[in-house]
């Protein structure tokens, strides 16, 4: 099997959150980028499949859509142990625009895993319309994959349960938490290797755009934290019922 992983480039969860002067752009000046959380778990998850099916497995390929600060996000991800890379050189617009950015790259491969969302703009949106676009099943909410007798068993988390899913290639599993239990690490000879692991470039297809941003609001601030003494238990009530109405 061929899997192929969407790497989404996404600020480090840490990162303190600026606009532009008129909010009408995020200002990523100082900001730290990172692999979008859910992706790198799919991601270790699919070295897992590879390390443990005997061969089942023969590449895995990661690819997203970024220009070319991007770049040091997929080398991080062929450090870890990706086979090779692919970045569609168009910046990231809205979720239509990069499914169909995507869908040019994204063909012939039997498994493609997709994080069920950003870290950045959590739209949800980009794993679903993929498969429409390459017109193969998708299956969400996956928290586990095993690949056995060239089918996929998948687990799925719905309401009140979990699902168990069985769907033969090619198929988009939509993961979430729970895919791996911790991400990996990029060992040393890892990030050596990545140095010389292919690493493709294209250029990208006109598409429509369907969804702009007139301006950006941050929430509004925290209150200060409030104290108390364990003698002020009846200030305590009344903060939490009435203020924090949690009571």
């Amino acid at each position: 099997m061929k899997l192929l992983v969407l790497i989404g480039n996404v600020p480090d969860t840490t990162t303190k959150i600026k606009f532009n002067a008129d909010r009408t752009a995020f200002d990523a000046s100082g900001v730290q980028w990172i692999i979008n959380p859910w992706d790198e778990l799919a991601l270790t998850r699919a070295m897992e499949l590879k390390e443990t099916t005997g061969g089942a497995v023969e590449t895995i390929t990661v690819a997203n859509v970024g220009r070319q600060e991007t770049e040091a996000t997929l080398r991080k991800a062929l450090a870890i142990g990706a086979d090779k890379a692919i970045r569609v050189d168009a910046d990231v617009r809205d979720a239509f625009y990069v499914a169909n950015q995507l869908a040019q790259v994204c063909k012939g491969y039997d498994l493609i895993f997709a994080g069920i969302e950003a870290s950045d703009y959590n739209g949800a949106a980009v794993g679903g319309m993929l498969a429409e676009l390459l017109g193969i099943q998708s299956v969400s909410a996956v928290s586990s994959v095993q690949i056995e007798g060239g089918k996929l068993h998948l687990i799925r988390e719905i309401d009140g349960g979990s699902q168990s899913v069985s769907v033969a290639t090619p198929a988009m599993a939509i993961v979430q938490k729970g895919i791996a239990k911790e991400p990996r690490i990029p060992a040393m000879r890892g990030i050596m290797m990545a140095r010389s692991k292919p690493l493709e470039v294209v250029q990208p297809v006109d598409t429509e755009i369907r969804v702009s941003f007139e301006s950006f609001e941050l929430p509004p601030a925290k209150a200060a934290c409030k104290k108390f003494s364990e003698e002020q238990g009846k200030e305590l009530m009344h903060a939490l019922r009435e203020e924090a109405k949690v009571l």
